[in-house]
């Protein structure tokens, strides 16, 4: 049990660091390189990195909840409410976690010449990924995954301003607005049969993860009796793990949904539709339960030293992944399988099995995020400590 105090009036404890969090984020992280990694490899019945991605938004939408309602409960008795130093300090606390890496990373491939960031450079300095993904139904190669951070800085445009306006009272009905109405927008779009991706990427079709994130942090802040309750015991995660099965299993049973466009995979009513609700409900329970924090083999997993930093570098890890490797669009003549190719000529045991070119794969992209992190992330990040909530 975490050793914090239940006041719901108390609101620099509840932004206390959650040690097994950044164990969730390793997890994550593990889950969308899985996915791109070993696609074509292994048959990978469940969709790996989409899972990866949804518990990413969850727990966004859990942290950032948290953060705002604290902030807005401290500023309230300051003249106008605070809403501009509410805006202020959020703002500028995430431009100095976000964009520094962001931004470079696009201008390094820009000066490297790299095709889709050179045709596509002002929707990405935008964060409009998923935008352009929609409007020309098609992929972007080595900046697909990028979609998911424009799906964040979207949310990040107007939630703040939706949750400083609406009164607290109203904040989980505010959530479950945003849980019903993404799924209810995913069936319509499903129902139009546009593309898959179209639901998959679009920031609305996105809100149920966020917005089970949002009624976490409610219940912490609140309703703590309320949050342990829901928490205190692995049930939820089990069944919630469960029910994505059964969604999989349907997938796989139910035929092809029409769509306007080729698309690649087997897609249909519950990947469109309910495979994401199922994964935030993983989402919610895995993140809940470790706020409280797990015990046994599950501790072990989410604070042990290699768990911790690879999540404090998650960020790291997921920018740079998809340009180190990605089995749906690297090319034979990509550097990082050239240098593989002379390794293996010197080395030829390492060709024997795949395990030893993902781990080749795994070196370079921690390699680069820790370099990032010591070099770029974790000293800027000094400078969020001069704006306090």
């Amino acid at each position: 049990m975490v050793n914090e105090t239940l006041s719901p009036t108390t609101s620099r404890p509840a932004l206390n660091h959650l040690l097994q969090l950044d164990g969730v984020r390793f997890i994550a992280v593990g889950l969308v390189l899985c996915d791109h990694w070993l696609a074509g490899r292994v048959d990978l019945q469940l969709e790996l990195g989409a899972l990866g991605v949804t518990i990413f938004f969850v727990l966004s939408g859990f942290l950032i909840t948290r953060i705002l309602l604290s902030s807005k409960d401290k500023l309230s008795n300051q003249p106008g409410g605070g809403l501009g130093k509410y805006l202020k300090i959020f703002y500028i606390r995430r431009t100095v976690r976000i964009f520094p890496i962001y931004y470079l990373t696009l201008f390094v491939l820009y000066a490297l010449n790299e095709p889709p960031v050179r045709k596509t450079i002002g929707w990405l300095a935008l964060y409009a990924t998923n935008i352009y993904i929609v409007y020309n139904m098609t992929w972007l190669g080595t900046v697909d995954h990028l979609w998911s951070l424009a799906v964040e800085e979207q949310f990040y445009l107007f939630f703040p301003l939706l949750l400083f306006f609406v009164p607290r009272r109203w904040v989980l009905t505010t959530a479950m607005v945003m849980i019903i109405g993404a799924v209810a927008l995913r069936y319509a779009v499903d129902q139009a049969h546009l593309p898959w991706f179209v639901n998959y990427v679009s920031t609305p079709t996105c809100l149920d993860s966020f917005g089970l994130g949002a009624i976490m942090a409610y219940w912490w802040l609140y309703q703590r009796e309320q949050f342990e309750r829901f928490f205190r015991n692995n049930l939820g995660l089990i069944a919630s793990i469960l029910l994505l099965w059964l969604v999989v299993y349907m997938i796989d049973v139910l035929p092809d949904a029409p769509s306007t466009i080729r698309v690649y995979g087997h897609h249909n009513v519950m990947s469109n539709v309910w495979e994401r609700l199922a994964g935030s409900l993983v989402g919610f329970f895995l993140i809940g339960r470790a706020v409280l924090g797990f015990g046994g083999p599950m501790k072990w997993l989410l604070e042990n030293a290699v768990s911790q930093y690879m999540g404090r570098i998650s960020y790291g890890i997921y920018l740079f992944h998809n340009f180190v490797y990605n089995a749906y669009h690297t090319q034979p003549t990509h550097f990082t399988l050239r240098a593989w190719r002379r390794i293996t000529d010197v080395l030829p045991v390492l060709n024997s099995t795949y395990f030893f070119e993902f781990c080749f794969f795994l070196f370079l992209t921690v390699a680069l995020a820790t370099i990032s992190w010591f070099v770029i992330e974790k000293p800027i990040n000094s400078l969020k400590d001069r704006f306090t909530y």
